[in-house]
């Protein structure tokens, strides 16, 4: 009997020495998280456990975690918006394209998915985390493969630049989406949804996403020269109704008046895809 109840007494002290750790950092949890604004913000301590890695710290967004949002993005607008072209031939030589230009970015641990829209309009736009649009519309109109590749160009710039994620960070901090700990996950996707597909970019972004994408195209080997006129056939064909991909500050006539400074301006000047009858042979599925 003596046994059995020393023995009870051991596996009391093992629970308690078991339970105790566990215990006495609950117990911390709760008290720095009391302490802190973000309870103070209408938020509970199950509230932070349930939430978790959900939360985004605005001040430290690895690339691993942008390109996870742009991943998350890409999935709410093929439910809602967008409808992509499924035609294999057009898709690989988009791929072949971006994939040229891709090379010549800076932003080498991105990997970046390059999808074709079904949409007649003239659009291409980038979201974040490697998402690059490219409309059928835009492709069509295109006369070579170095004119549509200084757009696709132009909106890897937008990504390398950082700007979806720069302008949801200001947003979210606008609108008073961010708390002491970061911003909700979800709530971060749909800013990301909103800024990188239904709201322009600022002035600001489109002339830096312009500098560098005609950096890549240029350092890709393509003829430069086609990002300017390329824009000025656009606003041409326009009539009136400024296409999408152009409808945004700077003016195109602003933007048509830089670009070709900077081009004249370059030391090298490349001459790869000028030809229009490859280019339609590329595309003939769209013709």
């Amino acid at each position: 009997m003596m046994i059995e109840n020393n023995s009870f007494s051991l596996n009391l002290r093992s629970l308690r020495k078991r339970l105790f750790y566990p215990l006495i950092s609950l117990v911390t949890v709760i008290s720095l998280c009391l302490s802190t604004p973000y309870i103070a913000r209408g938020f509970s301590i199950w509230d932070i456990l349930r939430q978790g890695v959900q939360i985004i710290q605005l001040s430290n967004i690895s690339e691993r975690q942008e390109v996870q949002l742009g991943k998350q993005i890409n999935q709410q607008l093929l439910k809602s918006d967008v409808k992509l072209y499924r035609n294999s031939q057009i898709n690989n030589y988009i791929q072949r394209i971006g994939k040229r230009l891709e090379a010549h970015n800076t932003r080498k641990k991105i990997p970046y998915t390059f999808q074709v829209v079904k949409d007649d309009s003239i659009n291409a736009f980038a979201t974040t985390g490697g998402y690059v649009y490219i409309n059928t519309g835009l492709i069509k109109a295109a006369d070579n493969e170095a004119e549509l590749a200084s757009v696709v160009a132009h909106e890897i710039g937008h990504i390398e630049g950082e700007h979806v994620i720069k302008q949801m960070k200001r947003t979210a901090i606008a609108r008073g989406l961010a708390t002491a700990a970061g911003v909700e996950e979800s709530k971060f996707v749909q800013l990301g949804l909103e800024l990188g597909y239904r709201r322009p970019k600022s002035r600001e972004a489109e002339r830096d996403a312009d500098r560098r994408g005609l950096r890549i195209l240029t350092n890709a080997g393509y003829a430069p020269q086609e990002m300017v006129s390329f824009m000025k056939k656009l606003k041409s064909k326009s009539r009136g109704s400024v296409p999408t991909f152009l409808s945004t500050h700077p003016s195109t006539n602003n933007r048509v008046q830089y670009l070709q400074s900077w081009v004249n301006a370059q030391g090298k000047k490349g001459n790869y895809g000028l030809s229009k009858a490859a280019y339609r042979n590329n595309i003939r599925p769209l013709l």
